[in-house]
């Protein structure tokens, strides 16, 4: 009666019966639930502080690469002090990423975006101008601006008069 499964059968000509029970073997017991709970319990704070490190290091890694890529491809659009202001950011980034200090990762990926946004700006307004031009280019060869085609006129709204509905 303490079995998964319990099965009998019968053979009706001979009279013949025969069990079987299908027991758990490979089961927790309540002793070593508890273990397992209690060390949940312990390292849960040690998990929590592990995977802050390699949420940190993750974004440090990507922000670096992302900043190389940038730099590699825009880096003209800066100035000399901008560039090597980022190159100095991601050098510092680098070096603590290796590192355990989550607060330090932080900070310096922080700094590595403060320095990178100086290069985001030139892009983007060097997107606004590149746009800026093309429609400028767009109305010179359309011949004018977008007014040249339009017409004032008056109308005058015609119904039936023996429905009033207008024609369509």
């Amino acid at each position: 009666a303490n079995g998964i499964v319990n099965v009998s059968a019968r053979d009706k000509a001979t009279g013949k019966e025969k069990n079987i029970s299908i027991q758990a073997s490979g089961g927790l017991g309540d002793d070593e639930i508890d273990k397992m709970v209690k060390d949940a319990a312990e390292y849960a704070d040690e998990d929590r502080k592990r995977k802050a490190l390699v949420e940190a290091r993750n974004q440090a890694e990507s922000m670096i690469h992302g900043a190389e890529k940038s730099l590699k491809e825009h880096g003209e659009m800066v100035g000399e002090e901008e560039r090597n202001a980022i190159t100095t950011a991601i050098e510092e980034l680098r070096e603590v990423t290796g590192g355990e200090d989550v607060d330090a990762i932080n900070a310096k990926s922080q700094t590595l975006a403060e320095a990178s946004m100086k290069l985001g700006e030139a892009i983007y307004k060097q997107s606004q101008d590149e746009d800026m031009a093309a429609a400028e280019a767009d109305a010179k060869r359309d011949g004018g601006g977008p007014d040249d085609d339009v017409v004032d006129a008056d109308f005058e709204d015609i119904t039936d008069g023996d429905n009033d509905r207008k024609p369509s």
